[in-house]
């Protein structure tokens, strides 16, 4: 005899709300702190410890490596627990318990990043690293449980507007944070400003996941099993591990599902994580056109995201997910062809030197107003910066730090405007001596009427990087005839991604969660945890890698590659008969005969 029990409950909009108020409180870290400001201030405070590059173990570095290394750990280290997590809360009614615990985790690691002026400039660098990790196990782990609620709040028929829809609400709340904080960094002057955008970013990350706390119910689970010790709790977690990959049959359509979403999400979340660190490290954007960029990317994703909520109805959720995937592959080749425009004007090189009644005279650039010359002592650039600053008097020492010797650049007045120096009488050998120093440096230098010089190192000098061929000709044949600016490229980029995101985030989440059986929500959520959380260590481990190896160039290369694999793999993918096959096992949970 047939037991009626319905499945696929309707959703409520309380819980539906609640849900939703939880990507908006998290996309605060997401957009203020991982992408617009953090990378900026990472590779400032970078810059002024080590200068352009560090040497870990035998290993020379740049700083976008580093960074991108870190993320890489710290994604690790939650992907190895998720899937023994989500085990677990699928037989104790433990998933909102987990979500917040985690949300503390994370949004306390962001508030600690506030705290990183009160150390040695040397450490600065490494507590911003550090905390991050922490911030990021935070997000990583409670986004387990997060994505694990979906299937419980509605139906599979509503599972891509709720999806979409947190998405959406991330995305607009997470810009209107970010237009506060752009407005901060544009209008306001003082070493706080950064330190209270991370504070700030915390609370509101922590202060509206309270709503979600309130208005979403711990899950139902039948016959709930008792509380285990933390060594019963593992053997548990490692048994149903093995019983579900040992299950591959059962849920054939899933599993493949899994193995394409490890590759493009993979590449979508690196680029994410890591095309702030790109911009300001390869490509010399600023932190305003940084923050500005990721402004416009918020308010494109929010209503794209619902935009693809009715081509998801129109056409399919796999189809629509297919559209924003192929268009993710398109938007990583042409982010290989962005690069800064050649200087054109004398006032353009960040340093100017002219001639004036047979004296020289040196004017800085305003760019490089707080753009330090800092390495350890006896480094190649301190010792250029040492021999500059005793033969021209370019750059001073600030001896504020005991342990290192910072250098910056001269003239500048106390508001931070230009001020022309008199360098005094010099020979024309001596100019040209000093123009020849800059060859292998990040800087550029003009004499006016005369030569110009732009280091090996800065983001305009193409040519010696294995895909360099590919900005330098893009840039001769379309940004310098339309006179697109890097800035501009970039937020070109921005908008076009902003199309993408939310629809693939949130089709990708839909489409798991209407062939994850909701008897097995939280497990198969961390195993989906598991490979978003592996693919995001493998992302950045291999980008870094290959920028290490060959340039940044070819790591966005290898992020492309992952995409379009992940891309081909969906065609494999059937998911009428994934849902077939969740509502089968739910059934058979549950005791009930279809």
């Amino acid at each position: 005899m047939s037991e009626t029990v319905e499945l696929d409950r309707k959703s409520d909009p309380q819980a539906v709300k609640g849900y939703a108020f939880y990507d908006w409180g998290k996309s605060a870290f997401e957009t203020s702190v991982t992408v617009a400001v953090l990378p900026a201030w990472y590779a400032y405070l970078f810059l002024k410890a080590n200068g352009l590059t560090t040497e870990i173990g035998s290993i020379e570095m740049t700083g976008d490596a580093v960074w991108s290394l870190s993320v890489a750990i710290g994604t690790l280290l939650i992907a190895i627990v998720s899937p023994s997590l989500g085990v677990i809360a699928d037989r104790r009614r433990i998933k909102m318990w987990w979500l917040r615990i985690l949300t503390y985790v994370g949004a306390g690691g962001t508030l600690l990043l506030a705290f990183a002026p009160m150390l040695p400039v040397d450490a600065q660098w490494l507590w911003l690293m550090v905390c991050f990790m922490f911030a990021n196990l935070g997000l990583n782990g409670a986004g387990v449980f997060y994505n694990a609620l979906l299937p419980h709040i509605g139906a599979d028929d509503e599972m891509d507007r709720i999806s979409n829809l947190a998405f959406a609400y991330g995305y607009a709340g997470g810009g209107i944070l970010l237009v506060i904080h752009l407005g901060m960094v544009l209008a306001l002057t003082g070493d706080w400003v950064i330190p209270f955008v991370m504070a700030s970013s915390a609370a509101w990350w922590y202060g509206f996941a309270l709503l979600t706390f309130k208005l979403v119910p711990e899950p139902p689970i039948k016959d709930e099993m008792p509380a285990l010790g933390l060594g019963e709790s593992a053997k548990l977690a490692l048994k149903e591990i093995r019983k579900t990959i040992s299950e591959v049959h059962k849920f054939r359509t899933l599993f493949i599902y899994m193995l394409a979403y490890f590759f493009f999400i993979d590449g979508i979340n690196s680029v994410t994580a890591l095309g702030g660190i790109f911009g300001t490290t390869v490509l010399g954007v600023t932190t305003v056109e940084l923050i500005f960029t990721i402004v416009v990317i918020q308010i494109v994703a929010a209503p794209s995201a619902i935009g693809f909520t009715v081509l998801a109805k129109k056409i399919g959720t796999k189809s629509a997910l297919n559209v924003a995937l192929v268009g993710w592959v398109v938007l990583c080749f042409a982010a290989l062809s962005f690069a800064p425009l050649e200087f054109e004007k004398h006032s353009e090189y960040q340093v100017q030197i002219e001639e004036v009644d047979g004296e020289w005279h040196y004017t800085p650039h305003a760019n490089l107003e707080g753009t330090p010359i800092a390495v350890e002592e006896g480094d190649d650039e301190q010792l250029w910066a040492a021999d500059i600053l005793s033969t021209y008097g370019i750059a001073i020492i600030d001896d504020d730090y005991e342990d290192s010797v910072t250098y910056k650049w001269a003239g500048f007045d106390e508001d931070g405007y230009s001020v022309t120096l008199n360098l005094g009488v010099i020979d024309s050998a001596s100019v040209q001596a000093l123009m020849a120093s800059f060859e292998e440096t990040r800087f550029s230098i003009s004499e006016n009427g005369g030569t110009s010089v732009v280091g090996i190192d800065h983001p305009t000098n193409l040519g010696d990087g294995k895909l360099d061929f590919i900005p330098k000709a893009v840039r001769s044949n379309v940004w310098e005839p339309l006179g697109l600016s890097v800035g501009l490229q970039f937020l070109i980029l921005g908008g076009s991604m902003g199309t993408l995101l939310g629809g693939s985030q949130g089709l990708a989440r839909s489409l798991f969660g209407q062939m994850v059986p909701e008897s097995r929500s939280a497990e198969f959520f961390g195993f989906f945890g598991f490979f978003g959380k592996v693919a995001a260590f493998i992302g950045p481990l291999l980008y870094g890698l290959m920028t290490v190896m060959y340039d940044s160039r070819v790591g966005i290369l290898s992020i492309a590659v992952l995409i379009l694999i992940g891309t081909a793999m969906m065609r494999w993918v059937d998911v009428d008969q994934g849902r077939q096959d969740a509502m089968e096992e739910d059934a058979r949970n549950r005791g009930i005969e279809l």
